[in-house]
């Protein structure tokens, strides 16, 4: 499978919380029927290896489909799309900027976000910070009329930035857009292909979970839905090089994978993260620690499942995270997937009791 081309068509597709089916379109495409696949009615996607047995642990591989986006509140009579982010959005980080905007036939429409231009500010409009709802989209209409007969933009149209995706061969990084965790998500399926041929001890659920950006909202069904052992978290976490002293930044692009020992939503099971840790260091994966003041993931929703489920998160770092435009290595992204490979291929039920 051409990982790179996965990570390219993910990052590409449209998908905020609650609209994420382009991106259950591309994983089913490159699975294929190599796996089984089922989707509930909140968007999760669940991938089974044809393999399992049913009578072995779970090891549940999480990474969520949706993206940080925006959707369509209102329109005004000039023909601009007033609008509403969906998931967490610096205000600063919005405007002047190309999106996409979901029509009612499903096709997507460029548009800018826009705000008052700076010949028609004075000095206190200058020194303010333009705050989301005072911007606006504009997709290049004149009229309330034209949007909804023209263009067929309706009130709760999801919106998503305009980035295509892009690999510079010269350095290995990757930029687009959504890395948020599309890059979670190729590892889901790069694991899982991966694994298809092993000999293992434990069945596998791949689980592409829907909104997590606006709650977890996805992961606490999926959890429920796949009674997982352990779990096993992707994200593409922010990376805090360039705003941190070297010395102690956890998240630099291009030095490998991080392990999540905490944030404000999970303590890491320290038996599993103590594990995983020294599969990397018997498998050459330099990775970093990463102790998080903030932020959180899937795993804050299924570290709580069921009887309480022992889960370690694996981040991919990215650049400007929650903006319009991300830089990843990936080299780290490859180091990841091998990293969960061989975290897989040692897992047994002895094991998996002793977390």
């Amino acid at each position: 499978m051409d990982s790179l081309r996965l990570i390219e068509d993910l990052s590409n597709a449209n998908g905020i919380s609650g609209f994420e089916d382009q991106v259950s379109e591309t994983a089913r495409k490159y699975i294929g029927n190599s796996m089984d696949v089922k989707e509930d009615s909140i968007r999760n996607l669940y991938i089974y290896p044809k393999n399992n047995k049913g009578n072995r642990p779970v090891v549940m591989l999480d990474g969520h489909s949706d993206e940080v986006g925006f959707m369509v509140q209102s329109i005004k009579s000039d023909g601009t799309l007033k609008f509403l982010p969906i998931g967490g959005w610096f205000s600063q980080n919005v405007g002047a900027h190309k999106v996409r905007v979901r029509n009612a036939d499903g096709v997507y429409v460029s548009g800018v976000v826009a705000s008052k231009p700076p010949h028609f500010m004075n000095a206190s409009d200058k020194n303010t910070v333009i705050e989301i709802n005072n911007m606006v989209i504009d997709v290049g209409a004149t009229s309330k009329d034209e949007i909804v007969n023209q263009f067929k933009i309706e009130l709760g149209a999801p919106v998503v930035p305009d980035v295509t995706f892009e690999f510079n061969p010269v350095n290995n990084v990757m930029m687009g857009k959504a890395f948020d965790d599309r890059l979670g998500c190729a590892c889901v399926i790069d694991t899982l292909m991966q694994l298809q041929d092993a000999e293992l001890s434990v069945d596998l659920a791949g689980c592409l979970t829907a909104q997590e950006e606006v709650g977890l909202r996805g992961a606490q069904v999926a959890a429920r839905t796949v009674n997982p052992d352990v779990a096993i978290v992707f994200e593409g976490t922010p990376s805090d090089d360039g705003f941190t002293d070297p010395s102690i930044a956890q998240g630099s692009m291009g030095k490998g994978p991080q392990i999540r020992h905490r944030d404000p939503s999970m303590i890491s099971n320290p038996r599993f993260v103590k594990f995983a840790r020294e599969i990397a260091q018997k498998e050459n994966i330099v990775f970093q620690d990463a102790v998080r003041e903030s932020g959180g993931t899937n795993a804050g929703a299924i570290h709580l499942a069921n009887t309480g489920i022992p889960v370690i998160v694996i981040g991919i770092p990215v650049r400007y995270a929650h903006t319009h435009y991300n830089y990843s290595s990936y080299k780290d992204y490859v180091e990841a997937v091998r990293w969960a490979v061989a975290i897989v291929k040692n897992l047994d039920k002895s094991i998996i009791d002793s977390f």
